[in-house]
């Protein structure tokens, strides 16, 4: 919550979204590393694994074959993709709430000027009468 509340411009969102990410990424591909080390020999591959995972690329030439490995990857694919998606919805519902509440301010000025206006015409009007009532 204190991380979506930074959001609160686009530069903020794509801090936390980055940061987010970046954090998945980087534990997936650590754990890989120990979890299943035999087909992740080095840090390098597991992180080069996390990222096609996180980002769905999914280009196949690093896969865990192990138990735990698969477990990992199960938890990456659905913690990841779907973490980084429900951060992103919720930013740009964040932005859209915006949008629309600066919108309604917008409406409620233009109300208000037209109302003015109406006020202007009908004294005019009162003025002009009472002009010619004497």
């Amino acid at each position: 919550d204190r991380n979506l509340a930074r959001a609160s411009t686009p530069r903020g969102a794509a801090i936390v979204i980055a940061s987010v990410t970046t954090s998945i990424t980087v534990l997936a591909g650590a754990m890989m590393t120990v979890i299943d080390r035999d087909n992740f020999p080095s840090v390098g591959t597991g992180m080069w694994w996390a990222v096609q995972t996180v980002t769905t690329v999914g280009y196949g030439d690093d896969v865990p074959v192990t138990a735990a490995g698969k477990i990992v990857a199960a938890f990456v694919m659905l913690l990841g993709i779907g973490f980084v998606t429900v951060i992103t919805a919720s930013i740009t519902g964040t932005f859209v709430a915006r949008s629309r509440q600066k919108e309604r301010e917008g409406q409620a000025a233009n109300i208000s000027a037209d109302q003015l206006a109406d006020i202007i015409d009908r004294l005019e009007r009162i003025e002009s009468g009472m002009r010619n009532s004497s």
